[in-house]
């Protein structure tokens, strides 16, 4: 064969090859701990989507765990074509510390802040609620022994924990009170996992007698149980939790998936997946779509930006480094 045939077939190999590999895309997705079955049924959703719409094959591979350290592990070099974190503060922690990596306007990239689904924060308790648990009240007294994860790894955690302390607010009119009452609350706490899953697993396994975790995943260890070995309580006030996604532009403008990245964040605003949302038990950010699932209880809610003034400030007096969550602890421990 000679040269100019020679040359001409491995460059036909070569377009071939690359035109091969453009079809097949994957993407990675760092999560939090309670998303991994909703994450499980959307990404076959979207990859048979964008497959019949574009031709183009996604896999999308997932990371999960506690929320704060999960952004560490972006912000420490994981390479993430897009996060979904529990929380907005998660993702300006990335942003702070990794200059450039995501943009500072992130947040207005997709509707409502970039949360295309909420949830709220319950309590799980065993059958036959043993120790009468109704409110944030009953979880003061004797004898009552509460899991849920460290507020300092876990995001579901810090919802946890400024739920409560709403409710003491309202109930007793003052932040000293408040700040009394959360100290009571962990005084009874007797596992801090590092990240909510690892709480739930701590309660199915027989420790506590109460579990403060997200609705949605509430819903599904007693989904999985069965038998009604476990009651989901609402209490009389939550806080509406509000997940928080977007694209890390510096990996996906390296890795050249950013318009795959965009349309599979901005997939789960569609109908189909606000489906696939609800099912999974969380709360569409579709109102309409929302109302197809009734098990959703209704109750009030405090907002983050309302009720704390917005992340950073909540994230400063609450959960930095000797704040007022490290002082708790410490006064705590000197018991």
């Amino acid at each position: 064969m000679d040269k100019i045939k020679l040359t001409a077939l491995l460059l036909f190999i070569l377009v071939s090859s690359a035109y091969s590999q453009s079809k097949k895309v994957t993407l990675l997705n760092v999560s939090y701990d309670p998303t991994r079955e909703l994450y499980k049924e959307y990404n076959k959703a979207f990859s048979e989507y964008y497959k019949g719409k574009s031709g183009v094959e996604v896999t999308v591979n997932q990371s999960h765990g506690g929320s704060g350290g999960q952004a560490r592990s972006v912000i420490e070099g994981n390479q993430a074509d897009v996060v979904t974190l529990a929380m907005a503060y998660d993702i300006d922690d990335i942003c702070e510390k990794r200059n450039g990596l995501i943009a500072e306007s992130w947040i207005t990239r997709f509707p409502q802040n970039s949360s295309p689904y909420t949830s709220t924060i319950v309590f799980l308790v065993r059958s036959g609620n043993p120790k009468g648990i109704k409110d944030w009240g009953d979880l003061v007294k004797s004898g009552v022994n509460i899991i849920t994860p460290d507020p300092k790894t876990s995001g579901g955690a810090r919802w946890n924990y400024l739920a409560a302390w709403a409710y003491a607010r309202a109930k007793y009119g003052s932040e000293d009170k408040a700040r009394d009452f959360v100290k009571k609350l962990y005084g009874n706490v007797s596992v801090l996992d590092p990240g909510a899953r690892g709480a739930s697993n701590t309660f199915e396994h027989g420790t506590g007698d109460v579990l403060l975790a997200w609705e949605n995943e509430a819903f599904l260890i007693k989904k999985e149980a069965g038998g009604g070995k476990f009651e989901i309580i609402t209490p009389s006030l939550s806080i509406l939790a509000e997940p928080s996604v977007t694209y890390v532009d510096g990996i996906v403008n390296k890795r050249g998936t950013k318009d795959i990245a965009i349309a599979y964040l901005e997939y789960l605003y569609s109908d189909a997946a606000q489906r696939i949302i609800g099912k999974n038990h969380y709360r569409p950010s579709n109102l309409a779509i929302a109302k197809e699932f009734p098990y959703f209880a209704n109750l009030k809610l405090v907002t983050i930006d309302n009720d704390f003034g917005g992340w950073k400030a909540a994230h400063k007096l609450h959960f930095s480094e000797n704040g007022i969550f490290d002082q708790i602890m410490m006064e705590l421990k000197k018991k």
